[in-house]
This record gives structure tokens, sequence and C-alpha cells, in this order.
């Protein structure tokens, strides 16, 4: 007899899964046997992301391929690609730092098609990821620190610059959901004392990479929205916050004037 719905999520349930009816149904879609989907529940159970098991994640409506120890890109960042994409010109040259699976840049280029995507990851493994999800755009990929990695020629004529930087303070990743602290990269994730090192070394550069007139556009805590305006306006941009309390996101843009 096939394993049934309820008792796929009971299981979960018992393991802390909150929304278990969900999981279950999507973990059974993924299963193309019975003995496939006892071992996606027991990866699941064991603490597994729910995207690491199915292999993908949802976000900005589209299915964005996630491999094992590959960042999860969260809902919440679905208000930068809508703030960056309201920005952004018709022919945009986009750029995603720190892009793990490459989630935020394809869907900018998704949402403008004429857009030039470029990404930058320095975790080979992300890097893997997101040439997959990169690859039928069009979008190109270089492993390397921020902008390290990207062309030259770049320089001077990115209209819009994403960077979904790692930004929680070194002594709280302790504290996070074990789902990300055990099955996620730490660095990204952890962005160093105050949780603005990666964020300050990405400032201090990007005005030199930005055309005029181009944003830089950068996921934080609203907490940190304060040092990370005074980082943007030293780096050379000018700053603005956003937030969302539907999303429960912040970002700060920086443009170049």
């Amino acid at each position: 007899m096939p394993i049934s719905p309820s008792v796929v999520a009971a299981r979960l349930r018992a393991a802390g899964c909150v929304f278990a009816e969900d999981e279950a149904g999507l973990l059974i879609a993924a299963a193309s046997s019975e003995a496939e989907l006892v071992a996606l529940v027991d990866r699941r159970v064991r603490g597994l992301p729910l995207e690491h098991v199915l292999g993908w994640a949802e976000f900005c409506d589209l299915r964005i391929a996630v491999d094992p120890g590959v960042f999860v890109p969260r809902r919440r960042t679905e208000f930068l690609v809508r703030r960056a994409a309201a920005l952004a010109p018709p022919q945009a040259l986009v750029v995603d730092l720190c892009c793990g699976s490459g989630a935020v840049g394809v869907a900018l280029a998704t949402a403008i098609p004429a857009a030039q995507l470029h990404a930058t990851d320095l975790d080979p493994v992300a890097v893997r990821c997101a040439r997959r999800n990169c690859d039928p755009l069009g979008g190109l990929v270089y492993e390397g620190d921020l902008f390290a990695p990207l062309p030259s020629r770049l320089r001077g004529r990115i209209d819009v610059l994403v960077a979904n930087v790692p930004y929680v303070p070194s002594d709280e990743v302790g504290l996070l959901p074990p789902e990300a602290r055990d099955h996620e990269p730490r660095i990204a994730l952890d962005g160093g004392r105050d949780g603005l090192d990666i964020l300050r070394r990405v400032t201090t550069t990007a005005a030199t990479w930005l055309s005029p007139g181009g944003h830089l556009l950068i996921e934080t805590s609203e907490r940190q929205a304060t040092p990370a305006t005074t980082a943007m306006t030293t780096g050379g941009l000018t700053a603005t916050v956003a937030h969302s309390a539907e999303w429960n996101a912040t970002v700060v843009i920086g443009t170049l004037l």
C-alpha cells in the first residue's frame, strides 16, 4: 500500500516541521517510487533543508536549483529583487555579488528580459549551482572574491549591482535555525563582528564599478540600516533605506549621482 500523505505529514510534524502537510505534498510529488519517498523523508527528518532535499527552491515564482551545501534563497529577498527591477533600465547590465545559487540575478534577468547578467561567488560549489541556473539566460558566473573575478570591461558600466552579502554577526550564527547553521556554508551567513564586514568591502569599491546613475542594493537587518547607510555614503553613494513589513525585509540602496 502506498505511503499516505497523512503518514508522511505526521512523521514530518513529529520532527518539528511547521508546514508538514505542505512539505509532505512536495516530497510525494518529487519521489518517483515509494523507496525514494522514504529516502527523501528520512533526509528531511534528519534536518536537511527542504530545498536541499528537493534540489530546488521557489523564488520569485521561479524554480531555482539549490545543491546541497549551497545557501538557500530566502523569500524576504524577493523584496530586494522587486526594488532592483524597479530601478533598472530596460537593457540593464546587472551584477549579482555573493550570488549563491544565482537566484537574485536569475530573478532580475527574468524580470528584465534584455538585461545582461554577470554574477560572482567565492564558493566553487555555489558557482557550479549558479551556472546551472544562469546559463539558460545567457548569464555569466565567475568564481572569486566579490569584484575580483569580474571582467575589467564592466568597470563603470554596471546599472544594477545587487549583493545579498552575509550579514549575521559572528556571535549570532549559532542562534540560527539548525537547517541554516548546520547545512549552509558559514561564509554565506557570517558577516563578521557586527554583521557588516562584507557590506563595507562592497561599498568601498562599488562606486568605481557603477555607471552614472547606477544603483547598489544590499539586504540588511533593520537594526543594521543606519551603519549600512553610513558605509554607502562613505563609499561615495547617495543612500536610502527601503523596508517592507510584509516581507520583514530591509534593503539599503546606494546611487552613484
